[in-house]
């Protein structure tokens, strides 16, 4: 069995929540920490929240918290009313049993890859300023990084907060060229595939009967997020958008992909729009285009029995 070493770049988040016990459950990942990013929730926010799914987990791995602004642009609203507004819907607030990391999120990612050349893979389900920050910090983290796995962008699809863009491009398209434009290896997973794959609140309660602690957070948190996908979207569930991006690196066979760099629109009606670019100078970034979204469905949904059952195994 491969094991992947994975650090997660995060804003929690509802689907984060999702994605983070689902990475915690699978036996596949050693997370081997959490860096926290504006997006969803304040950052502040965020990072209170990575610490509880980790408590929730039985985990003590590093969080460190990263951006609270994009680097260029003026900040966009918190996503409120997909999220609630301290992230996981009506579930309230938590007290984290400990600090977070000292370092910034961006030297985190830094030294952390350095440190394991070459086994690190980046998964980075929110707006992508702590990478961007992180190439400019130390440039080498492009060559010491396995790779890049990244929830975002929507290139054949229309985007989700405008016609055009995704949501986390749109909160710092900037950042997201940065990370394009980078020398390493890339691989993006948008709307393009995220649309595709979808659980409702049966499926949470299945998954509650397997794992009744962490299931019942899931399930608890979920419910909130499938009302603003009934009432909004008119989708009877939610999409497993950051879950699909950590799947896509345990079981890149659920994924067809096409090589082509991207550009960012940075301003205007379109900006945060992802664009495949073929004619373009530079590494091409892969662009996941098609999904076995039933392997998705099921890979989750099965992980997600076992959080609880991993997390006692960890304490013993």
């Amino acid at each position: 069995m491969t094991v992947h070493k994975i650090i997660i770049d995060t804003d929690p988040g509802i689907d984060d929540a999702m994605a983070l016990h689902h990475a915690f459950a699978d036996e596949r990942l050693d997370v081997v920490g959490l860096t926290t990013v504006f997006g969803n929730v304040p950052v502040k926010t965020a990072t209170r929240n990575a610490i509880h799914l980790t408590d929730l987990a039985g985990l003590k791995i590093p969080v460190a918290e990263g951006a609270a602004t994009p680097m260029t642009i003026t900040p966009n609203p918190h996503a409120d009313f997909v999220h609630g507004v301290e992230g996981f819907g009506d579930y309230p607030p938590q007290v984290p049993s400990r600090e977070k990391d000292t370092r910034s999120a961006a030297e985190f990612l830094c030294e952390v890859t350095k440190a394991n050349p070459g086994e690190i893979t980046i998964c980075a389900v929110g707006p992508l300023t702590n990478l961007a920050l992180a190439l400019e910090h130390d440039p080498e983290i492009a060559k010491n990084a396995k790779k890049v796995v990244i929830m975002g962008g929507a290139v054949e699809a229309p985007g989700n907060v405008t016609p055009f863009a995704e949501a986390n491009i749109w909160n710092d398209p900037h950042a997201a060229q940065v990370v394009f434009d980078a020398d390493w290896d890339v691989t993006l997973v948008g709307l393009d595939v995220t649309h595709s794959v979808s659980c409702n609140m049966d499926d949470f309660r299945d998954v509650t009967k397997h794992s009744p602690d962490i299931g019942k957070f899931l399930e608890q948190v979920s419910e909130y997020y499938i009302k603003f996908y009934t009432e909004n979207v008119g989708v009877d569930g939610c999409y497993l958008h950051d879950p699909a991006a950590v799947i896509a690196i345990t079981d890149p066979e659920f994924f067809e992909v096409k090589e082509a760099p991207l550009n960012t629109i940075l301003e205007g009606d379109e900006v945060g729009n992802t664009i495949a670019d073929p004619a373009k100078n530079g590494r091409p970034v892969k662009i996941c285009l098609e999904v076995n979204d039933q392997g998705v469905k099921d890979t989750f949904l099965s992980t997600l029995k076992k959080a609880d059952a991993r997390r006692d195994a960890r304490s013993a």
